[in-house]
């Protein structure tokens, strides 16, 4: 039988950053898991190449966009379950086991990790913590979460749309009522928020949930996203 997962990275001048992401998924790998792994690079002027030779891991490439990145990552997965994850997202201690779970007891169902930072202090666990109770009451993950997914269930519900921004949102959305938490946490790089300000980012990143909640267009908001 196969390895079920396919992962699906997608990147962009990633290359410095992406190692950690990659090493946890040796784990994956010993128990037999791990189908492949994807990088979708969106125009990296870096030794991406060069990274995904080094660990065996395909590289296609895609127009520049989260959205479309992802799904044409999703596209040329072989895989039963697709896991993606951004290159800055760590999956943590008993993740293997957590995804083995989920997959034999939720066949048909998502599954998101944990959210935590790689902080420490009081903003770091707040806006972790509100991540995690949004995913959880709302079933609305971001894509730092990471996301499991059975290929057919992503199918079924269009998958990934090509939209600069707010592509995670707008697949957490299709997949309302099909969404698990799993029984482990993922650590992405807080370094936005040390960079902007925990405060200043988290209110950013609510305005930019309620305008889009609202039908500011994904185009709109990535320009606005941008200039900040």
């Amino acid at each position: 039988m196969s390895a079920p997962i396919s992962v699906v990275i997608p990147t962009l001048n990633a290359a410095d950053r992406i190692g950690p992401c990659l090493g946890a998924l040796s784990e994956a790998l010993l128990e037999g898991l791990l189908r492949e792994v994807i990088l979708v690079d969106g125009g990296s002027e870096d030794a991406i190449g060069d990274v995904a030779e080094a660990v065996g891991a395909k590289l296609i490439e895609a127009p520049r966009g989260r959205g479309t990145q992802l799904a044409a990552g999703a596209a040329a997965a072989q895989g039963a379950w697709l896991l993606f994850l951004h290159a800055d997202t760590v999956p943590g201690p008993g993740w293997v086991g957590a995804v083995q779970r989920h997959m034999m007891e939720f066949p048909d169902r998502a599954g998101w990790f944990r959210l935590r930072f790689d902080d420490d202090g009081f903003a770091p666990r707040a806006v972790a913590g509100w991540a995690n109770l949004r995913s959880g009451l709302f079933g609305l993950p971001y894509g730092d979460q990471g996301l499991l997914v059975p290929r057919s269930l992503y199918r079924q519900v269009g998958g990934f749309p090509e939209i600069p921004l707010m592509e995670d949102v707008a697949l957490a959305r299709r997949l309302k009522g099909k969404l698990r938490p799993l029984g482990a946490e993922a650590a992405t790089s807080a370094e936005r928020y040390r960079r902007d300000g925990w405060l200043r980012r988290g209110a950013r990143n609510l305005s930019t949930l309620g305008m889009y909640a609202v039908g500011v267009p994904p185009e709109t908001l990535a320009k606005r996203y941008e200039r900040r």
